[in-house]
Order: structure tokens, then sequence, then C-alpha cells
């Protein structure tokens, strides 16, 4: 077997300290950008366009104002009608099930009124702008797009901005077309950090939204940290990672290939498996070697693998599952005849794939639930992205007379204790009248 990942065995005696290591290892970039993105949303702000246009052409090398700022929905449709028959028609199935998934996620308003007969409730509303940030370049993703643009859309915003760079640019077809199929309203020309200080702040050009959701580099990630709270925001992302539990009656060419479809995505991706069977590891160790050299992206699958991957040896798969909590990852696999027991055991997973004949690829084009997942431990607090991130609920309360007679008198208790006798007489002078 290769020595080229980690290799824990839950019953060395060094184990808690390894498996600490693997759990706050960290994979970000080591490179400080915030004082840099910091200065560009700065610029953004001051000198709208014009910031927009020198920031272009010195990072992206593509003339705004000479080859244009925006894609028209027209080449958008035009770049659909130009795909190929097969990829035309995944799309569009990739977008009818996102849909179909994200539409069960729209809440329900409600009211009612109380014993004390005060009428109660909430109602929800989309926000009335959007922006998705979808990388350019090599990172040009029709299926991104379609996972930020399509819950949107089914939240019912109504205006939905798309910035993507185009490096040169050039342009991705299969990203057009995903955007025709989307309904994306608005798409310009712009990436990194100055495209979310362009969504936050708005320029001459383009306006603000409300939200803002999309991967993106370190740059990117860092503008969505320092403009949330003027915008929401989906999340700060990290590395991609996966986590397979798996027996040995698996084949090990597929659970490599599993471990690989993320450590392909970058070289910080983590992959790791965890199983029962020493023989099964050996022989995954072995397929993963093999396969990394059949890959057009070897190379940097080759780097994750060898710095972020793991395998780890447990006594049973169940005494796995405290140990996968403890990660909280992005992606959980879990390859076994009966996944139902072990995710009834699991707390904090962005995305549980079931079973042997389901991989964390499918989640990533067409299953239906939402591929933007927490990663870097954050399942333990936080969502995958869906039709709510677009949403927000207004209350509703009204009293009567009696109500108020009612509850009346303990809020001017309230109030007084609080040092706050407006509060109270404003309570206290609708007393006087019930």
């Amino acid at each position: 077997m290769s020595n080229s990942c980690a290799r824990l065995n839950a019953d060395d005696p060094g184990f808690a300290a390894a498996f600490d290591t693997l759990v706050n290892a960290r994979r970000e970039a080591d490179e400080d950008v915030s004082a840099k993105v910091r200065e560009i949303v700065k610029r953004v702000r001051a000198e709208g366009d014009a910031a927009l246009a020198d920031l272009t052409s010195t990072y992206d090398k593509f003339d705004l104002d000479k080859s244009g700022w925006s894609i028209t929905a027209e080449q958008c449709k035009s770049a659909y009608d130009g795909l190929p028959p097969d990829l035309r028609s995944a799309i569009e199935l990739a977008a009818k099930r996102i849909a179909a998934y994200h539409e069960k996620q729209r809440p329900q308003d409600d009211q009612w009124t109380d014993e004390a007969g005060v009428r109660l409730g909430y109602r929800w509303n989309a926000v009335e702008a959007a922006g998705i940030y979808v990388p350019g370049g090599l990172a040009a993703y029709p299926s991104s797009l379609l996972m930020n643009a399509i819950p949107a859309k089914v939240a019912g915003v109504e205006r939905i901005v798309m910035m993507s760079p185009t490096p040169g640019g050039a342009l991705n077809p299969a990203v057009l077309a995903a955007a025709h199929v989307a309904g994306v309203s608005e798409i310009w020309r712009v990436g990194g950090a100055q495209a979310i200080a362009t969504l936050a702040y708005g320029t001459q050009r383009i306006g603000r939204v409300d939200v803002i959701t999309g991967p993106g580099n370190a740059w990117v990630a860092e503008a969505k940290r320092q403009v949330y709270g003027v915008v929401g925001i989906d999340m700060v992302a990290g590395p991609s990672e996966i986590v397979v539990v798996a027996d040995g009656r698996n084949d090990p060419d597929w659970i490599a290939a599993d471990l690989l479809s993320q450590a392909e995505h970058d070289e910080t991706s983590q992959s790791i498996l965890f199983t029962d069977d020493g023989a099964f590891a050996d022989a995954v160790a072995d397929a993963v070697q093999r396969q990394l050299g059949e890959l057009s992206t070897g190379a940097r699958a080759t780097k994750s693998w060898n710095a972020n991957g793991a395998i780890v040896i447990v006594p049973t798969l169940e005494a796995a599952m405290p140990l996968v909590d403890r990660l909280a990852p992005e992606h959980l696999e879990l390859a076994v005849d009966d996944p139902q027991s072990l995710f009834d055991m699991v707390r904090h997973a962005g995305s549980v794939f079931m079973g042997r004949m389901t991989p964390e690829a499918m989640g990533d084009y067409l299953a239906g639930p939402n591929h933007v997942l927490p990663t870097g431990r954050r399942a333990r607090f936080s969502s995958g992205l869906s039709v709510l991130d677009f949403m927000k609920r207004t209350s509703v309360i009204q009293l009567d007379a009696r109500a108020m007679g009612q509850l009346g008198p303990a809020a001017v208790a309230l109030a007084e204790a609080e040092g706050l006798p407006a509060h109270a007489a404003s309570v206290a002078k609708r007393l006087k009248k019930s």
C-alpha cells in the first residue's frame, strides 16, 4: 500500500492526537488577502465603474469598455441553442430536479389568535434582488449557476444578477446556457472581490442587491465576509471535502473515484475514508494511486490526496460516526447496505449520500438538493444553500382593547423595571381606554 495519504488506526495509542490533527488541519490558503480586499472594496465604493474597468483590465486582461460590460439574454439563448443536444438535455433535467426539490422548501405563512385575544403570525417574502457569483476560467461550472439561481427563482426573487469574470474575454457557453434556463436577469463580466463589492454597494451601471451567493477564490470569500451586514451572504466557503464510510463489500474502484471526486477540485480539498476492513483500505489506496495516473486533473488531485487525504481504520463502522461528527463534513457518503442505521447517528454533515449506489457527484449535478454546502466543520452550525437564504420573515401582531387590558400591565411592569418610561407610557395610556 502507498503511504501517500495519512493512515490512522483507532486502536493505535497515538490515534487521539493524530485525529485531532486531522480535525483541526487548516486547509485555507495562507495568503492574507484581507487588506487587499478592503482596498478593492473601498475603490469600488469611491470610484464605481471606473474602478471596475481598471481592476478587470488588471486581473482578467479584459477591456470592459471596448468589449462590453454585460452579456445579453440573446447571447445566452444563442449559447443554449448551440449546445450539443445531450448537454442541453442534461442542463434542462438538472434544472427541473433542482427546482422541484427547492419548491418543497418554500415556507408557508401562518396566522392565529391566542387565548389572550392577540392576533399573531408571520409572513414570508423574497428579497427584491439577489447576486449570484459564478467563477470564470477553468472553474466555470453550469451546475453551480443552477444551484444558486434556481433557489432564488423559486423563492420569488424578481432580479437575479450574475457576476462572472471572463478572463481574456472568453465566454463559457454551458454557463450562458444555464443562465438562460435558470432565468437570470442580468449578467456582468466582472469577477473577483470587485464583483462582490459591486453587488453590495452598486455602481453607476450596476444596481446593488440584497443577498449574495456563490463560490469563489480566497479573494471572493474574503470580500463576502467584509460586506456581510450590508448585504446577506450564503456562507464563507472553504475547500471542498468528502468523508466516505464504507465496509469491505464495496468495489474499491468506486470508493477511490468518490474520494478523488473532491480531491480533483483543489489542492486544499480533503478526502477521508473510514472503514472497518484493513484489506479493503489497502485496495482503495491502491485504486486511488492507479486512478490518479489516469485523470486529466491528476496533478491537482495528487497534491490534495498526499497533503490532505486520510484513511482511518475503525473497529466498527458505528464507532466511526462520532469521529465523523467531529469532522462535520461537507459531504458524507454512507456506502453500506443499511445506511439509515448509520445516518441516525449523524448530527453534523452538509449533505449525506445513502448507500452504495449514491456517489457524491450525483448531488453535485442533478439529484436535487443544493450542492452549496458548509465546509471547514461549519456544518456544526449551518446548512446548505436553500430557498430560505433568499427570503425573510415578517412577524404580525395585533391587539384589541381586551387583549391590551389583559397583557398591558405586565408590559408596563417590565418597561419600568428596565428604566424605560416612554415604553411604559405607550402601553399605560392605552390601558386607560381599555
